[in-house]
């Protein structure tokens, strides 16, 4: 799913996804990863939410298309997502109304709106953000945001939670075979989709946002996994088919992991390859 097919700002409603970024132990690390791999830049803003107080923000150009700040002491590195509110106020009241809990916020970003750290009633993290008029998040062209998947140990209690907060409706889109993948839309639109961990997760996996980036088709799945490797990535999950286009899970020099997906590529056949323990360095 890509929230817009080109590189342009746009009006914003609540529950779509808005911002991805990345919680590293080593920004130099991962500003070199992801520049090589994606061909981001990167600028500084002031960030009081940050551990360190900085936040980098990666651009293509001049489109801004995610930020990476520096992991606080036990955090683990990781990405994830922030999603769209009108008031981080009120989804800090609906968040504990349904049962989840506030664990940051709401904090004012300067420049930047205001955003709000939650958790929902299963332990899934999540990020509110209530940007700015002049907001700029560049999606759908290639290495930029492509969707995101909620990957959970509950998903009737998810799904329960994310549909009343934004209204969303939830259609299951997994195969006969006992995969439990779910899509949330809006307005029809597919916003977000939500997968129950199967066995190929280790019992004790934390519930995680799996954020995908779309790749170049002239370079494809299979290159841009082969460069993530020599640019000392790790791939998790060999590239394998689906009907959304050929994927690969991979991670990156410190461990965090995301996806990457050619949508030219795709297959009437669905199935979740082996992985290895995404955490398991």
């Amino acid at each position: 799913m890509a929230v817009n097919p080109s590189l342009s700002p746009y009006a914003l409603p609540s529950g779509i996804p808005c911002w991805v970024e990345l919680a590293t132990p080593d920004e130099n690390a991962a500003q070199q990863f992801y520049g090589g791999l994606f061909g981001w830049s990167y600028y500084v803003n002031r960030d009081p939410a940050a551990p360190s107080g900085r936040y980098l923000i990666a651009a293509i150009g001049s489109t801004q298309v995610g930020g990476l700040y520096r992991a606080a002491t036990g955090q683990p590195s990781l990405w994830t997502i922030n999603v769209s509110v009108h008031s981080t106020a009120n989804a800090a009241d609906w968040v504990e109304h349904l049962g989840g809990a506030v664990t940051l916020g709401p904090v004012d970003i300067p420049n930047r709106g205001s955003i709000l750290h939650a958790t929902d009633p299963a332990g899934a993290p999540v990020v509110f953000w209530q940007p700015p008029d002049a907001w700029d998040f560049g999606v759908g062209a290639p290495n930029t945001f492509a969707s995101a998947d909620l990957n959970t140990r509950d998903g009737e209690v998810a799904d329960g939670f994310f549909c009343r907060l934004f209204n969303y409706t939830a259609r299951q889109i997994g195969d006969s075979r006992g995969v439990d993948y779910v899509e949330w839309a809006l307005e029809q639109q597919p916003v977000l989709y939500r997968y129950v961990m199967g066995p190929e997760y280790p019992p004790n996996t934390l519930p995680h946002w799996m954020v995908y980036f779309e790749v170049d088709p002239a370079r494809g799945t299979d290159a841009t996994a082969g460069h993530a490797l020599m640019l000392g990535g790790r791939i998790v999950v060999d590239p394998y088919d689906t009907p959304w286009g050929r994927i690969a899970i991979i991670a990156d020099p410190c461990g965090a992991v995301f996806s990457i997906v050619d949508r030219t590529q795709v297959s009437d056949d669905w199935g979740r390859a082996e992985v290895d323990d995404p955490y398991d360095d």
